[in-house]
């Protein structure tokens, strides 16, 4: 019985590849869901990026909102755990983590679901060629890929 578990980490865990640590933030206001059109990979996608030596991810999430987007959001699905003992503080639970291609390496993606503060003051920085709010109607056009539709669905059905 341990030979197919030991097979199963070589053939899934084994990388050849780079790999990053990302985050991704799916922001929610509303009964819509924020996607931006990044300018570089020319696909629409939540916001996000690399976690920077000496970030948290929620760090990482929120300084890449700020960056990206100039807004501020309220991570969702924090631990109540009680800061007891040796924890400072707790972090956000990301709802969704996957290992995805952008081409000469991999990105280890935290997806995390956000409320928007304060969404008016939304301003794309020139990483970014456009944004937009997207019921889950929206979400069958064309130009949001399959696993971006997918996460964003499940977002709505998490936290309604």
């Amino acid at each position: 019985m341990d030979f197919p578990i030991a097979l199963y980490y070589v053939k899934i865990f084994k990388y050849d590849m780079k790999v990053d640590l990302v985050v991704a933030g799916y922001i929610l206001h509303g009964n819509k869901v924020l996607l931006i059109h990044h300018r570089k990979l020319d696909l629409w996608l939540p916001v996000g990026g690399h976690i920077n030596e000496n970030e948290t991810p929620d760090q990482a999430l929120l300084r890449e909102i700020k960056e990206e987007i100039g807004i501020d959001v309220e991570m969702l699905n924090k631990s109540n755990i009680p800061l007891e003992g040796n924890i400072k503080y707790n972090l956000a639970m990301p709802f969704y983590v996957n290992v995805h291609s952008v081409g000469d390496h991999d990105h280890c993606c935290l997806f995390y679901a956000c409320k928007a503060i304060n969404p008016e003051k939304l301003q794309i920085n020139n990483e970014l060629k456009n944004f937009d709010w997207f019921t889950k109607e929206d979400l069958n056009k064309k130009h949001v890929p399959a696993d971006v539709k997918n996460q964003c669905l499940k977002v709505f059905q998490l936290f309604k």
